[in-house]
């Protein structure tokens, strides 16, 4: 069979074959409805199918949107990249992830190669301050929107959650319960101490042990981010003397792994050690007992960050602070902080 063409496509919809580009692009120009109905119903008739590589050379630019996430591995960062995917198919985008492993070299290695292929645009997960990356942006003159972080050496932007005060909220709601103090699980040193998620985290639960008149001396443990090391440091945290009856933690991850520490030293939780963490992965329900969080809002961050990356419109100049766009923060109470919910 001869292939379908868009001439044949126009022909048969009695149109331009620009009209049905327009329609197949949903754009530049409208279409009126009716003739889209027939532009439509003429492609779905003959079978046609664009050639996106030939629409891609002609336009400079693909349907893919590059994701560039630290670790997939991590339930937080797949479900985030999973909300970005399902958002990017309502805009009739595909989505190329790559895995910087925490590592300049490779998050700059996908940024180049994904601008390469001439991907629609970037969202960046970074995973600290990268120069290497920034030079590459600005190189590129690229449409990156940076998604849950916000390094301070790429000013481009940004849609986050209140990190800040999401974790005001667990630590203020294991004190309630009467602790004498909380301890924190924060991040291992060398943590970016601006636009970390994690650098927030425990900013966060400094300040309200500080509104409480606690002391935080001695009281911050250090982390990975993962639940394989912090189930380690947990056993050796819980088998102190004079262990916290109280943690926070920056991570459901790293709560995860302390939760089973706790389970292998008898500690009972939540009646010995109350535990919160931050992210509310799906996991986090399922724990025993389930895991109080901080939940962001990571449907409609990752459509916000679609949104940005597509709309030259929705892209706001300014200052740093004013292409900054953050969604608040909500506490999840289960029964890992001694609630009964």
């Amino acid at each position: 069979m001869p292939k379908v063409t868009r001439d044949d496509v126009a022909r048969l919809a009695g149109t331009s074959t620009a009209v049905v580009s327009y329609v197949i692009n949903n754009g530049p120009r409208p279409v009126a409805p009716a003739t889209r109905e027939r532009v439509l119903a003429a492609i779905k008739q003959l079978g046609y199918r664009p050639d996106r590589v030939a629409q891609a050379m002609a336009s400079r630019r693909t349907d893919l949107i590059g994701l560039i996430v630290p670790d997939a591995r991590q339930p937080f960062f797949a479900e985030m990249a999973h909300a970005v995917e399902r958002a990017a198919a309502e805009r009739g985008k595909m989505v190329l992830a790559g895995n910087s492993d925490y590592l300049d070299e490779r998050e700059v290695h996908y940024l180049r190669a994904f601008l390469g292929m001439r991907v629609a645009g970037v969202i960046l997960i970074s995973q600290g301050p990268s120069e290497k990356a920034a030079a590459e942006i600005e190189a590129w003159d690229a449409r990156v929107v940076l998604l849950h972080e916000r390094p301070a050496a790429i000013d481009d932007v940004a849609v986050v959650t209140d990190d800040i005060g999401g974790a005001q909220l667990a630590t203020r709601h294991l004190l309630e319960h009467g602790h004498e103090y909380v301890a924190c699980l924060g991040g291992l040193e060398g943590t970016p101490t601006v636009g970390d998620p994690v650098t927030d985290h425990v900013e966060g639960w400094r300040r309200a042990m500080q509104e409480a008149g606690r002391s935080t001396e001695g009281r911050l443990i250090q982390a990975p981010y993962n639940r394989y090391d912090a189930y380690r440091i947990g056993l050796d945290l819980l088998s102190r003397q004079d262990r916290p009856t109280a943690v926070f933690c920056s991570t459901d991850d790293q709560a995860i792994g302390l939760l089973r520490a706790a389970r292998e030293l008898r500690i009972d939780v939540p009646r010995e050690l109350a535990v919160a963490g931050f992210d509310d992965v799906k996991e986090a329900a399922l724990t025993d007992p389930s895991l109080t969080t901080v939940a962001s809002d990571r449907e409609a961050m990752a459509r916000a960050a679609v949104d940005l990356v597509l709309d030259d419109g929705l892209r706001f100049a300014g200052s740093r602070r004013e292409r900054l766009k953050q969604f608040p923060s909500r506490l999840v109470i289960r029964r890992s902080c001694g609630c009964s919910a």
